[in-house]
């Protein structure tokens, strides 16, 4: 049996001239993530940062399936009259926009630009992430330096708790974290799967990689060709995972270069 529940998208809008732009944001992530980022943009584009669901202020959804995820985002599109628009999506934001471009409407999403994924399986790697903010959620926070504590105990790197954290937010009862994480643990064994995609998707695509990170190796490049004949593939040097926290510039460069061709 279908569930027909309407999902909530949350979207910031920055500027309002020039060809729509969607941003997606990555596990654990959300729509301010992507504000620097955005706001370079709004000379050329008018950008709109997501909340995925089951994070920021979108709607939880209990099975966060790739199909379940694009569709509640073209629903979103479709109801705020976005007919064509340019999409970029990071980390687990890419795989979702993977699977709206392989479900969209023709000529709906007219360029597509991919953040360091492939269209693979992965292996886990988020599994004491996960136990580390359950700890968080379970206990009685009061500021971001005792949950940083908490989380110290599961992911030593400094930057990605600073980046997990940002989830935060102050309640009547002390500070909580903005994700739904029982959604998120059940669904990440889906989560770490491949994009729903059976046929190739001829759309413009940017894949861009972050020359230390593993998540887009030559291992993959025949699966991205093969569901994305029209790719090409540009690589930012000394960057990991969050390539755009990380060289903002170059990949700002990037993005205006592929989208304004």
């Amino acid at each position: 049996m279908l569930n027909n529940k309407v999902i909530m998208i949350h979207a910031k809008q920055y500027g309002e001239a020039g060809p729509a732009l969607v941003i997606i944001h990555g596990l654990f992530g959300n729509a301010d993530n992507w504000h620097s980022i955005a706001q370079s943009l709004t000379e050329h584009f008018t950008v709109y940062c997501l909340d995925l669901p089951n994070h920021g202020h979108s709607s939880p959804l209990e099975d966060a399936s790739y199909p379940k995820m694009a569709t509640a985002i073209l629903d979103w599109a479709n109801s705020t009259k976005l007919t064509s628009f340019c999409l970029l999506g990071h980390s687990m934001g890419g795989k979702v926009a993977m699977q709206m471009a392989a479900m969209a409407q023709p000529n709906q999403i007219t360029k597509l630009i991919i953040a360091d994924i492939s269209p693979v399986d992965y292996q886990p790697g988020h599994t004491e992430i996960i136990k580390g903010l359950k700890a968080i959620n379970q206990a009685d926070i009061q500021s971001r330096k005792q949950a940083d504590t908490i989380l110290a105990q599961f992911e030593p790197s400094l930057p990605i708790r600073q980046f997990l954290l940002k989830n935060l937010t102050k309640k009547e009862e002390g500070l909580r974290l903005m994700i739904s994480l029982d959604n998120i643990a059940n669904s990440y064994p889906t989560i770490l799967k491949k994009p729903e995609i059976v046929a190739a998707i001829d759309t413009p695509t940017l894949f861009i990689k972050g020359e230390k990170s593993n998540y887009i190796i030559a291992d993959y490049q025949s699966a991205i060709m093969t569901l994305f004949p029209n790719a090409e593939f540009k690589m930012i040097p000394a960057t990991g995972h969050w390539l755009h926290a990380e060289k903002p510039a170059a990949f700002t460069g990037l993005v205006k270069r592929f989208l304004s061709k």
